[in-house]
């Protein structure tokens, strides 16, 4: 089993979004930058998930006909990391039977890519990070049945790491300990703590660290875009401008330090580590389930497997012609960024720090790093920046 998917890629995930529209100019932008999607097929937006308080009362032909369809769609993109097939739904005031139904979801999800894709997608689940019921959750999706319902990747939504909280104050060592003998990848699929702001994303040296990654395989920063909740990297405006704040420069600066030929450098190939037989003596807490008897794929629901779901829409890559970007984007003092353009990858390959230095201040009073430095923190998240850019510019 593959211990990491890779040594260095640039991932993003996206919530809520819609098979039945066309998102082939914006995934080829995404493709063009070298820039991999990790998918929710769940939208509840759409009213389309597994309800956690009844989830018998969702798990029908419509809904697997909306997952199916979210497949359809996203398929034939070569960007396409994997799936997710539920996000943060066993928590402590979930029904009982919800882990079954996650596991019900990733095994149609795998049946359904075995037969109707020409790869193999990874399909895992996302999960809220109750420490209380964390390590059952973990075994309880990933372990082996023999029925395809285990997660091929186990995503953690965390945010125990606060301003300068230190490897033992935010729990991360004990992560380590837990997931210390995993038989697939696990990554924080979302952090960033925003109780002490500006965030200073001080974690990013533990996440890449060497005690990490000895378990895990870092995270995806929570989130691009300034809302509500404020954990925003950039605004975006309703002029379709976009302005960098302040956690973004303190991000870029975090990663800046990495030693990312250390992480390269890194096998993620193999692990001699298999997954365990399901069992109930995997559970530990008591009123976690632990019966792996899973619910039976609705009946009037099998010709959506066997056949594919009737006129679905099916994403396919097409040519990115302009590469600069039109957005107008400006720094966190209001500063204009000229220079931002897309920086066109051949298929497979990804961004690394150092490779693209696009986009710079034009601010007299804007910060200039100078040297491998420049070069790092510009590349670090200014790919991203150019493909988000240039995707927002889509919309409206």
């Amino acid at each position: 089993m593959p211990r990491c998917f890779s040594g260095s890629v640039n991932t993003v995930r996206i919530y809520n979004i819609s098979p039945k529209i066309n998102h082939d100019e914006c995934v080829s932008i995404f493709n063009a930058a070298g820039i991999y999607l990790l998918l929710d097929v769940n939208t509840p937006d759409y009213g389309e998930h597994i309800n956690r308080a009844d989830p018998a009362s969702t798990y029908h032909k419509g809904y697997v006909k909306h997952i199916f369809s979210m497949v359809e769609a996203f398929k034939d993109y070569p960007n396409l990391l994997g799936f997710f097939g539920a996000n943060e739904i066993i928590n402590e005031d979930s029904h009982k039977d919800v882990p079954a139904y996650i596991r019900a979801v990733q095994r149609d999800l795998k049946k359904y890519i075995a037969k109707h894709a020409s790869r193999k997608i990874p399909v895992g689940y996302s999960a809220a990070d109750v420490r209380s019921i964390l390590e059952d959750t973990w075994k309880y999706v990933s372990c082996d049945q023999g029925d395809d319902g285990h997660s091929d990747f186990f995503g953690l939504n965390s945010y125990s790491w606060c301003g300068d909280a230190t490897y033992q104050s935010s729990g991360y060592d004990k992560l380590v300990s837990m997931f210390s003998k995993t038989s697939l990848p696990i990554f924080f699929s979302e952090y960033g703590c925003n109780e002490v702001k500006p965030r200073v994303f001080s974690e990013v040296q533990a996440i890449y660290g060497k005690e990490m990654t000895e378990a895990m395989c870092g995270g995806l920063v929570y989130e691009y875009s300034m809302e509500a909740n404020e954990y925003g990297l950039v605004t975006l405006e309703s002029d379709k401008s976009a302005k960098l704040l302040v956690d973004y420069d303190n991000l870029m600066e975090q990663y800046s330090k990495l030693d990312i030929q250390r992480l390269q450098n890194i096998d993620p190939s193999t692990t001699s580590i298999t997954p365990p037989r399901c069992s109930s003596s995997l559970i530990k807490s008591s009123g976690f389930l632990n019966d792996f008897d899973i619910p039976d794929f609705p009946e009037d629901a099998e010709n959506l497997l066997e056949r594919g779901v009737p006129g679905a829409k099916r994403g396919k890559l097409v040519e990115v012609k302009k590469t600069k970007v039109g957005t107008k984007v400006f720094d966190k003092e209001g500063n204009p960024i000229s220079g931002l353009e897309l920086k066109i990858l051949e298929d497979g390959q990804s961004n690394s720090p150092g490779e693209n230095t696009s986009g710079r201040s034009s601010g007299s009073g804007a910060p200039k790093p100078t040297g491998a430095a420049a070069k790092s923190v510009m590349a670090g998240l200014a790919p991203v920046l150019a493909a988000m850019a240039a995707a927002f510019s889509l919309l409206a």
